[in-house]
C-alpha cells in the first residue's frame, strides 16, 4: 500500500521534473540530452544480457571505472549499459564507453518508467553504486529475477535516519538487494539497519583510481616553468568563491600566489569567471589555454576531466566544501595526485 502511494507522488512528480530538467539545462546543455529516456522512452534498440552499472554523478562514475576495469579484465567481451543521473556523471561514462556498450539515464521511478527500462534493456544483473536504492526499481528486478546489488556502498547517519522514518517503504527495498559490498564497517553497521543483508566491507573503490599519468605529467611541466607557486582552490561551491576573492583583495597580495579556482558544476563556470572580474582580478580560463596558461591574477579551470591536470599544475590545493557548512569534498583524489 505505502509503495501504491509512493508510486502515485513520483507519477505526479513527472511534470516538476521535466520543468526542472529544462532550468538545469540552460546552464548545463547535458541535461536536455535525451531527456525521454527518463520516462522509459529510447530511440535506440538494445540487445538483451548486458551488464548494468548505475553511477549517478561524476564521483560515483568515477569509482564505477575502477570496478568496470577490474570487471572487463575478467570478462573481456563483457557489454555493459551505463545508466547515470546527473549531466557530469554521464559525461564521465562515456570515457568508460566500448563497442557493444549502452549508456542511458535512469528511469524516473515511476512502475511505467521502470518497466519500459526493464523491457528495453533486458540486463542479466545490475550494480548499482554507492547509495541509488530505488524502491519501484528494486522491487521490479526482484520479480524479474534480475539480481540487483549495492556495490562501494555507503549510508550516514542522516540517511539512515531518513530510511528508518520512512522504513515501510524503505526497508522492503534494502531488504530485496541480492547483495551489498559496504565501504566501512560503520556503513555495514548501518545499512543492516535499514534490513540490508550487507555481504562484505571491502573499502571506498576510490582509493584505487590511478591518476591521468598524462595529465599530471603536463600539469608538473607547467608548473616548473611558472614564476610563483599555484595555489588550487578545487571543487569550490556556491558561495565559497566569494570568499576567497574577497580575502584574497582584503590582504593587497595578489601577485605573490597564482590562484587556480575550479568550481565543482560545471554549470557555474560562467558565474565564477564574472565573479573574479567583479573582484577587480584579471581572469585566464582553461578553455582558452593554448600550449601553456596565460598570464592572469587568476586562473579559471572550467574543464572536465581534468582534475589530475589542475592537482599536477598546484603546489597546494584547498578542498571546497570546506568553507561553508557543506560537508566537505572528498580528500581522496588531491591525495593520490
Amino acid at each position: 500500500m505505502i509503495r501504491a502511494f509512493y508510486s502515485l507522488l513520483m507519477w505526479l512528480a513527472q511534470p516538476f521534473l521535466r520543468r526542472k530538467l529544462a532550468r538545469r539545462g540552460q546552464a548545463e546543455p547535458g541535461y536536455l540530452e535525451a531527456i525521454e529516456e527518463r520516462f522509459g522512452n529510447y530511440a535506440d534498440p538494445a540487445e538483451p544480457g548486458m551488464l548494468w552499472l548505475h553511477a549517478v554523478s561524476l564521483g560515483e562514475t568515477r569509482a564505477a571505472a575502477v570496478l568496470l576495469d577490474a570487471l572487463r579484465k575478467r570478462e573481456p567481451g563483457l557489454r555493459v549499459l551505463l545508466t547515470h543521473g546527473t549531466a557530469t556523471g554521464r559525461a564521465e561514462g562515456q570515457r568508460l564507453m566500448r563497442p557493444g556498450d549502452a549508456q542511458s539515464w535512469l528511469p524516473w521511478d515511476t512502475p511505467g518508467a521502470v518497466r519500459d527500462f526493464l523491457d528495453h534493456f533486458r540486463p542479466r544483473i545490475g550494480v548499482l553504486m554507492e547509495t541509488e536504492v530505488w524502491p519501484n526499481l528494486v522491487a521490479q528486478c526482484k520479480a524479474r529475477g534480475v539480481p540487483l546489488v549495492l556495490a562501494n556502498a555507503r549510508l550516514s547517519d542522516k540517511s539512515l535516519q531518513q530510511a528508518l522514518a520512512l522504513s515501510p517503504l524503505s526497508m522492503p527495498a534494502y531488504a530485496a538487494l541480492a547483495a551489498v559490498w559496504a565501504q566501512t564497517p560503520a556503513d555495514a553497521r548501518r545499512l543492516r539497519q535499514t534490513g540490508a543483508e550487507v555481504s562484505g566491507v571491502f573499502g571506498n573503490l576510490k582509493f584505487d583510481a590511478t591518476p591521468d599519468v598524462a595529465q599530471l605529467a603536463q600539469g608538473r611541466s607547467w608548473r616548473a616553468t611558472g614564476g610563483r607557486p599555484v595555489v588550487m582552490f578545487a571543487s569550490s561551491r556556491e558561495g565559497e568563491e566569494a570568499t576567497l576573492l574577497a580575502a584574497i583583495r582584503a590582504r593587497g597580495d595578489v601577485a605573490a600566489v597564482q590562484w587556480l579556482v575550479v568550481p565543482r558544476h560545471p554549470q557555474r563556470f560562467d558565474e565564477v569567471a564574472a565573479l573574479v572580474q567583479a573582484h577587480g582580478f584579471s581572469l585566464s580560463r582553461r578553455s582558452t589555454w593554448g600550449e601553456a596558461p596565460q598570464a592572469a591574477d587568476v586562473w579559471l579551470g572550467d574543464s572536465l576531466g581534468e582534475m589530475a591536470l589542475y592537482y599536477g599544475l598546484s603546489d597546494v590545493a584547498l578542498l571546497g566544501g570546506s568553507f561553508a557548512p557543506l560537508g566537505g569534498q572528498n580528500l581522496i583524489e588531491a591525495a593520490a595526485c
